[in-house]
């Protein structure tokens, strides 16, 4: 048996790295919430409050890449943090974004468990 292993191990070439840093060095994220809001002219970038940036190009979103730059500005974050939204009586965008909804490949299996 040690054979066999040692002639897979020559095939292969296995080479082995010592690792710099443990897994307790990284960080990962344990949440998904909104921490600020901005636009360019292409795109609406969202600040997470654990300092990730998703920025989503405008053309995703019709509502959005329609409307006057100061209209995509009358948002509200709702209170959980996970969504923006803009409220047609206060606006002329009646939409809202899902925060979650860009996180993930669509067609995922957590989305459709959801």
């Amino acid at each position: 048996m040690n054979t066999a292993t040692k002639t897979i191990d020559k095939q292969f070439k296995v080479k082995r790295y010592k690792v710099q840093y443990p897994i307790s060095a990284y960080t990962f994220p344990t949440e998904t919430r909104i921490h600020r809001v901005r636009f360019d002219d292409n795109y609406i970038h969202i600040e997470l409050t654990d300092e990730r940036i998703l920025s989503i190009p405008l053309w995703w979103i019709p509502t959005l890449y329609n409307a006057l730059p100061e209209e995509r500005e009358k948002y509200e974050i709702n209170h959980s943090r996970d969504m923006i939204i803009w409220d047609p009586d206060k606006c002329a965008i009646n939409d809202e974004i899902a925060i979650g909804d860009y996180m993930l490949p669509s067609g995922s299996e957590i989305i459709r468990e959801l």
